[in-house]
């Protein structure tokens, strides 16, 4: 391929009409464009829902670009040298997500070279994907809760997941209690507890909320106490699911070979884009671990229509880039309904603007 010849970054910020956490309203991408020596472009974008936006952008306009300028526009062969130059400010976190903007962007570059979408580029396995209803406010009274859980109802999806981790453990059972009594015994429940407990909270409370049928408990640790995983693992008999807080393939095989992933939930940027992405879906395959992308359906989709086996689309409420106002066109992602479709376009078909527009919420 030709070489990269320039690297341009626009910070683009949106208010949520239903924000995640109060304190944290808005969402924050850098949407990066690349131009090669014969004058093809492509777009992508990093993204961080809360903090890290002036340290994505920094990472960007300094290193990466110092470093990608001039070297081939392949972004396969590209990645792992950049994440080598890189790996002395940090493994994962702030250096991936920053990585993911300029990888997402040769892809693009890529796939309109050649005139397809990023689906027909990668090789599209499904025609369409199952989507869940998901839930990150925690901060929701029950009547907020019911009034959400009802909408996923309404819309016809086939399983929902809430928030878990409130100050007290019967909280957290009168809410799972009432999300399993909307929805009945057919639909899938998942809950998630972002982290909150430690090993004997999460214990108990697994313990507690099992008998709700939850399809899996999502990230009742820190993401990194490796030792507490495995010991988890041990004492329940719930699927664990997690990877929306690892960044690396050595992380993600590193759960695999520790006997405690369940599900795993890589995020295409929190881990540094398609490239690796693609790599960590390889290894879940290969040790047959179920895979569900975290968030971003938008993009997530479009690459998880190429993989072998099917997957859950997470679908938060309200978030998605049409619903956010951030795309000039149309999402090539369409969910309808219980399922996620996939349009053909050109490049990854996400075209952000500088000047979203919120849709009013239903």
């Amino acid at each position: 391929m030709s070489a990269i010849a320039r690297i341009d970054l626009h910070r683009v910020s949106v208010r949520m009409p239903r924000p995640w956490v109060p304190d944290a309203p808005d969402l924050h991408l850098v949407r990066v464009e690349v131009e090669d020596a014969d004058g093809r472009r492509g777009s992508g974008f990093s993204w961080t829902p809360t903090i890290g936006a002036s340290a994505v952008t920094a990472l960007l306009s300094d290193d990466i670009r110092a470093f990608a300028l001039g070297r081939d526009a392949d972004p396969e062969s590209l990645w792992p040298d950049l994440w080598a130059h890189l790996h002395e400010a940090g493994g994962g976190g702030v250096t991936t997500i920053a990585m993911a903007g300029l990888d997402l962007a040769l892809w693009d570059l890529r796939a309109r070279d050649r005139g397809l979408g990023l689906p027909a580029l990668l090789g599209r396995r499904h025609e369409r994907l199952p989507v869940y209803g998901s839930g990150v406010n925690l901060h929701y009274s029950e009547d907020e809760l019911a009034n959400q859980v009802r909408r996923w109802i309404d819309r016809g999806l086939g399983a929902v997941k809430i928030k878990v981790g409130r100050p007290s453990l019967a909280e957290d059972i009168d809410r799972v209690a009432l999300t399993r009594e909307l929805i009945g015994p057919d639909r899938g429940l998942m809950i998630d507890a972002n982290q909150r407990w430690d090993l004997d909270r999460s214990t108990a409370a697994v313990d507690a909320l099992r008998s709700f049928d939850p399809a899996w408990i999502e990230e009742p640790l820190r993401a990194d106490d490796t030792i507490g995983f495995r010991e988890l693992a041990r004492r329940i008999d719930v699927p664990i699911a997690l990877g929306e807080n690892l960044h690396t393939v050595h992380r993600f095989r590193e759960a695999i070979e520790g006997g405690y992933a369940g599900v795993l939930q890589p995020n295409i940027i929190r881990v540094g884009g398609i490239t690796p992405f693609r790599a960590i879906a390889a290894l879940a395959a290969e040790a047959d671990v179920p895979l569900a992308p975290h968030l971003l359906p938008d993009l997530s989709a479009q690459v998880a229509v190429c993989l072998d086996a099917a997957c859950w689309v997470e679908d938060v409420e309200d978030a998605g880039f049409d619903a956010l106002g951030l795309l000039t066109t149309p999402s090539p992602v369409r969910i309808e309904g219980a399922w996620a479709h996939v349009d053909d376009v050109h490049g990854l078909g996400l075209d952000l603007t500088t000047t979203p527009q919120l849709k009013e919420s239903p």
